[in-house]
């Protein structure tokens, strides 16, 4: 099954973190063949929110959530069942200080079947 985990934290931990040895955690999970995707997101200031109503589409800066945490990057991950995904998500020791928040998947397909 897959499961995204979105590595969440507050501004001053990103701002402190040493992330030198994320790529280390990264290389051993590819290894393993249960990292699919893993990337950085741009700081919530820098981010745009889209939303449509009837005909028109609203773009507003942001989000600015009411919340301390903001998602900084995400790990898309295959793994058997929820049990190793937390065994992996606890295995990176470098991001040790940030949450690490698990959803499933569900698998739809996005191309059509022609």
């Amino acid at each position: 099954m897959r499961y995204l985990m979105l590595i969440a934290g507050q501004a001053a931990d990103y701002a402190t973190a040493d992330m030198s040895d994320c790529p280390t955690w990264r290389d051993d999970m590819l290894r393993r063949g249960v990292l699919l995707a893993c990337e950085g997101l741009v700081a919530a200031a820098e981010a745009t929110t889209v939303r449509a109503r009837g005909d028109a589409v609203l773009r507003t800066d942001g989000p600015f959530a009411e919340t301390k945490d903001q998602i900084g990057g995400y790990a898309l991950l295959e793994c058997a069942d929820l049990d190793e995904a937390v065994e992996v998500a606890s295995t990176d020791v470098e991001r040790r200080f940030l949450t690490k928040r698990m959803l499933g998947v569900r698998s739809r397909s996005t191309r059509s079947s022609s």
